[in-house]
């Protein structure tokens, strides 16, 4: 699907026989996963209808009758191409698309259980937290209108504190807004009270009106430093992370120290807001939910996963790194299916779906080990970026590379504009450095678009009096083309 194509991806086809599919609307089709995807990433049509089709069938098992349910399970992929080509860009696309728990992991920085570094159970992990942060996001933005209120009350008590005994309750079941705030029980024919009350009322339309916003108050917050910071614990085993999050998590059971400040109200409310979110939390609850998202929809993207197979031939052999195939044996239980201990509880991965990638320059996918090999039984290849393909990357993505640098320039009042025949030229530049050095891919137009711009970017403001720019093809032949005919210096430069 090319991006200037007009069709409507996002209706849902009316083709199909007057059947309801049982899925809610609002969830993306494996054809608006690829249009999203394509508004970023150029080509590469056979991965995203890969990916494309995973994340919907993660979708489709839900509906499945409880009987067959566990017994669907989930068809990894491995996308093998040169680098520079989108295979993490997918990836990072896919997260946002997602919306279920996603962790990306390197397997470079995986070494075999006994050895001084992280172990593979770590991505699971890492998925867990990531999902009871995400829970625990969507629950905090259901009570943050209640939390709202009984920060203005907390604050109305700091700026004017209630008369004794004035205030006996508050009613809890109160709708109206304000109404929790100012139901005080007022004893008849008692002035003070009577005065108190009303002061607070206009107190609190002031607040909330935003006049006092600025203004200082004194009051206290919980110190962080007994528990900032993260506590790693590093040793021969990759458990020892494990025990160094669970001895975080009982320091921050302990009592905080709360110590006075002074801040404005503006920030007063933000810091009396997490207090009062935190409260309203049930974090059984979240991490229960939490644990159930990953189980049932988690995706793990394992990146450079070529770095841990041994090249069977060539100089490289197996070679005195014996940790790469140790780390594949730790990974295939993982993959397969297994329980993983967490802080939060016992994790089941049967059903996560594992996305692996690797340029396999040195190793081929054959070298890793047949069991982990089976468990990717969908391999997409990525193809190499064509000069044509280089002219889109530039043009069309909404973070285009020439679109970046507009904006960057843009903030300094200079408009810059590119030619056609310009973004052909560097497009072509790029293709043939990349035939001639060394094949990086996309990421080569990251050092021609530097060097082309280097002098530029360096005399703006100072030295630069035009409003407005125009790089053309005569400019980017005269800085890039003896740089590209030395050979030598190409390996240098670009």
């Amino acid at each position: 699907m090319t991006m200037n194509s007009k069709v409507n991806v996002f209706a849902l086809p009316e083709g199909n026989g007057g059947r309801r599919s049982s899925i809610a609307e609002h969830n993306l089709t494996p054809n608006q996963i690829v249009a999203l995807l394509d508004k970023y990433i150029i080509g590469q049509k056979d991965a995203k209808k890969s990916v494309a089709i995973a994340l919907r069938n993660r979708l489709r098992r839900q509906n499945v009758s409880d009987e067959l349910r566990d017994e669907i399970m989930p068809n990894n992929i491995i996308m093998i191409g040169p680098t520079g080509v989108g295979k993490t860009e997918i990836a990072r696309r896919l997260a946002k698309l997602a919306k279920a728990p996603f962790v990306k992991v390197e397997a470079s920085k995986f070494t075999e259980v006994g050895y001084v570094g992280r172990d593979v159970e770590s991505m699971i992990r890492d998925l867990v937290d990531q999902s009871v942060a995400m829970v625990r996001s969507e629950k905090s933005e259901e009570v943050r209108e209640k939390a709202a209120l009984l920060v203005e009350e907390r604050l109305l008590d700091i700026l004017l504190p209630p008369v004794a005994q004035s205030q006996d309750s508050l009613d809890d079941d109160a709708d109206t807004e304000g109404e929790a705030l100012l139901s005080l029980s007022t004893e008849e024919g008692d002035p003070s009270v009577e005065a108190n009350r009303r002061s607070r009322r206009k107190m609190l339309e002031r607040l909330r009106s935003g006049k006092l916003e600025d203004r200082q108050i004194e009051m206290d917050i919980s110190s962080d430093s007994s528990g900032g910071g993260m506590m790693q614990i590093f040793g021969p085993l990759g458990q020892m992370e494990e025990i160094g999050g669970m001895m975080q998590d009982l320091m921050s059971g302990l009592p905080r120290k709360r110590k006075k400040r002074r801040v404005s109200i503006a920030e007063a409310r933000k810091l009396l807001e997490q207090e009062e979110v935190q409260k309203l939390i049930d974090m059984e609850s979240v991490v229960k939910e939490a644990i159930n998202k990953v189980e049932q929809s988690g995706i793990v993207f394992i990146d450079e996963i070529d770095k841990i197979a041994a090249p069977s031939t060539g100089a490289g052999g197996k070679g005195p790194d014996v940790s790469r195939e140790g780390v594949q044996r730790d990974l295939l239980p993982i993959v397969e299916g297994s329980n993983v201990a967490t802080k939060h509880g016992m994790v089941k991965t049967d059903h996560v779906l594992f996305i692996a990638s690797g340029a396999f320059h040195v190793a081929k996918p054959s070298d890793l080990i047949p069991e982990l090999q089976g468990r990717f039984p969908i391999r997409v290849e990525l193809k190499s970026l064509t000069e044509e393909d280089f002219f889109l990357i530039l043009t069309q993505p909404k973070n285009a590379l020439i679109k970046q640098y507009t904006a960057l320039l843009a903030t300094e009042g200079v408009e810059l504009s590119f030619s056609e025949g310009a973004i052909r030229e560097i497009a072509r530049i790029a293709a043939k450095v990349n035939e001639s050095v060394e094949n990086i891919g996309a990421r080569r137009l990251h050092t021609i678009l530097t060097n082309l711009l280097e002098e530029l970017m360096f005399n703006i403001p100072e030295n630069v009096s035009d409003e407005k720019i125009e790089i053309d093809e005569a400019m980017v032949k005269e800085k890039l083309n003896h740089v590209v005919a030395d050979r030598d210096l190409s390996q240098y430069i670009l």
